[in-house]
């Protein structure tokens, strides 16, 4: 029997406890967005910020985003730099 490749919508994963910070919902690009301010403290793995394409080191305070409409899994989820969120309309995503 094939494999199905298709992502599951209803896979949410939630991050793991000691990494969770405040969370709020803001809107962006017409869409309803899930932003979370992690301290960075538990944080191991380097991410791309989609802002400025730099890298968020491990232990580097930052937001992650994800869409507020319960259709994505942990793969619409973005870790962004603080400054660059807030920044988000001026930047190459504001165009």
């Amino acid at each position: 029997m094939p494999r199905s490749n298709r992502r599951r919508r209803d896979a949410h994963r939630p991050l793991r406890t000691g990494a969770m910070g405040s969370q709020t919902t803001q809107s962006w690009m017409g869409r309803s967005w899930v932003v979370r301010q992690l301290s960075g403290h538990s944080s191991t793995r380097s991410y791309t910020c989609p802002g400025c394409t730099h890298e968020i080191v491990p232990g580097t305070p930052h937001v992650v985003v994800w869409p507020d409409d319960g259709l994505g899994g942990v793969d619409d989820r973005r870790h962004w730099h603080g400054k660059c969120w807030k920044a988000r309309d001026h930047g190459r995503y504001g165009r």
